[in-house]
């Protein structure tokens, strides 16, 4: 594969948000008075905030708007973002980001993530100057598995979408670059449980798996 852009999803990828992200659902839950088992809330895994508040407000039968609930939620969000002592980089992440860079691959972000979140990660963690660009899909019609957010990606990459690689940790993201004949490399993170990474190209729980001279026989 002769690599030229990576396509990287932001929760489970870069950040470990989603404990941060489960803490602010679980409490936006308790708020709104819904009894949202482990089997369903793990089916939201790479889904944007909207289309999960969305599917709560059909499945329990809501008389909220879904911004009511979005905003809940956000505002729990941010509130761990900012105070919890245990949010970092995935251990090995920077490093493969500077990999890249320093070896002219292109790199663009392509996170269900609302934009705010993704600006607030790239600021508290200054990866900015690594990618030239970054891709919310809550600013899309469909959410991943569809695969509109990663053709995209390609596309601002100026790249065909043969010399791309994705690189995912969910379901849904998995499936979406499957959907958009990307190469995949799944990402087994510790905070992504119950994925199911068979759509995947490769699958690697250490980042030093991914360089570039690691690659060459795909």
């Amino acid at each position: 594969m002769p690599l030229k852009a990576v396509l990287f999803d932001m929760d489970g990828v870069i950040v470990n948000t989603e404990p941060l992200h489960r803490k602010a659902y679980f409490k936006m839950f308790e708020d709104f008075n819904m009894e949202v088992s482990e089997e369903l809330y793990t089916s939201f895994t790479g889904a944007s905030t909207k289309k999960v508040c969305n599917h709560l407000i059909q499945e329990f039968q809501l008389d909220k708007t879904t911004d009511e609930l979005i905003n809940t939620k956000r505002a729990y969000f941010k509130n761990y973002f900012d105070n919890d002592p245990d949010f970092d980089l995935i251990e090995g992440v920077r490093e493969i980001i500077q990999h890249y860079y320093d070896n002219g691959i292109k790199l663009v972000l392509a996170s269900s993530a609302s934009m705010n979140t993704i600006n607030w990660v790239f600021e508290k963690f200054d990866l900015e100057q690594y990618f030239i660009g970054k891709i919310s899909g809550a600013d899309l019609k469909e959410s991943k598995p569809n695969p509109e957010i990663f053709v995209k990606a390609a596309e601002m990459a100026n790249e065909p979408k043969e010399n791309c690689m994705v690189i995912e940790d969910s379901t849904n993201g998995i499936l979406a670059a499957h959907r958009a004949e990307i190469f995949c490399a799944a990402y087994q993170s510790e905070h992504s449980k119950l994925q199911d990474y068979s759509k995947a190209n490769i699958l690697v729980d250490d980042y030093k798996e991914l360089e570039i001279d690691k690659l060459d026989h795909f």
